[in-house]
Parts: C-alpha cells; structure tokens; sequence
C-alpha cells in the first residue's frame, strides 16, 4: 500500500523535493511583518528574495558554495540579526571600512553628507493606520546611486545622530528606512558578512492588514529602489 502510494505520488514529491532546494538555495518570498522599512516596505508585502545573489547555499543548510556578490550600498538585504538570529530586512549603508556618523536623522558617509529633499508624495492610502495618523514627514535620500524615500517621526525617541565609527572588515552597517522606528545597526550593531540570506528586489503582491487583506495593486510586482 506504501509503496503503490509513493509510487502515485513520485511527480508531488518531485516537484516539492525540487521547490524545497529553490527556496532554501536559489530564491524564496518573505513576508514583511513590521514597518521598519516604511514607506519603501510595508506590512502585508510579499518580497521577493534573491537568496543566491549573496552566495548559492547547499540546500537546507547555511554552507555557502559560491561566494556571490558582495553587498553594496542602497541594497535591501534580508540577513540574520547579530542580536538573536532574527530574520530582518534593511537597506545597506555602510561597507567595510567605511566611516559613517549621523546628525539629526542625516548621514554623513566618509566625510560627504548625503543628499536630502523634501517629498510631498503621499502614501499614506497604502501605510497602516498607525502611521499614517502618525506625526511624520516622507524625505528622498540621495544613498550612492539609489534614491529612495525615508520616513522620518521628530517626535518619537529614537537613536537620530550618533558619532562616526568604522565598519569592520568583513562587515556592514544597515538602516531601515522608517528611520526612528527600526531595530538597525544602531542598536544590534554591525552585520557579519556570513549573515546575508539574500537580496530583496521586488513586492510580489501585498495585502493590507488594516482593510481585511485587500490586495494593494499598485504595489504588485514594484521593484525596490
């Protein structure tokens, strides 16, 4: 009986052997859970993720085969956090060597501040409730050659200046976009090279949690910049 049913279903398992390896190795989804990466990402999105962009893995383990592309700066990079393992998504700012500081929600990057401008656009349609009822201003910032737009709260405590520090070798420093509402290098520190999963290049779908999962459509198959 065994054997006739593993014989029946020798295609199912096949194709899921096959899909398990290209999630774990090559590419896979992720949803977004929190709005650290406000208002480039938001909860509810489905993100693609290029897993083998960094480095192909033996499937279902953490050894790299290849060593990949290294991360480079305006890159979103899913990666475990130093702190407690925990799969996070930020965007790359700082490489290996780098002397980074920031003054009041602006970074300065081996010296050069970085370009900032006002931005009237408004995403608040797409944003759950909490912040977009919140006191917020959107911002373009000007990092390497990606442009992308921050959201930043004056009136939430948040880490929005420190001193200039090094980044490590082998190491990167990486922010989220919702500026004071991210659990960034600011508090868990540098991020090991080892620790990247993947690259997150685009939202797949969305569905927004505060409108009983309605799908955001704009937002279906938008690259991240």
């Amino acid at each position: 009986m065994l054997k006739r049913l593993l014989r029946e279903s020798r295609g199912l398992l096949i194709f899921l052997a096959l899909m398990g390896v290209f999630r774990t190795a090559v590419a896979d989804w992720m949803v977004v859970p929190s709005g650290s990466m406000n208002p480039t990402l938001m909860e509810g999105d489905y993100i693609l993720v290029q897993k083998a962009h960094y480095g192909l893995r033996l499937p279902f383990t953490q050894q790299r085969l290849t060593h990949g592309a290294d991360p480079q700066r305006g890159e979103i990079a899913v990666f475990a956090s130093p702190a407690d393992g925990r799969t996070l998504v930020k965007r790359v700012v700082g490489l290996p060597g780098d002397h980074i500081a920031m003054r009041d929600e602006r970074l300065i990057i081996n010296g050069e501040p970085l370009r900032y401008e006002a931005s009237d656009r408004d995403f608040a349609a797409d944003m759950l409730a909490e912040w977009s009822a919140s006191v917020h201003r959107i911002e373009r910032e000007q990092l390497g050659s990606a442009e992308h737009y921050l959201m930043i709260q004056p009136l939430k405590a948040a880490a929005s200046s420190f001193d200039e520090v090094t980044v490590p070798d082998d190491s990167y420093l990486v922010l989220g976009d919702n500026r004071d509402n991210s659990a960034d290098s600011r508090y868990i520190g540098f991020v090991p090279r080892r620790a990247f999963i993947g690259r997150a290049t685009r939202v797949l779908v969305s569905f927004n949690p505060d409108t009983w999962l309605l799908p955001r459509v704009e937002r279906t198959f938008a690259p991240l910049p």
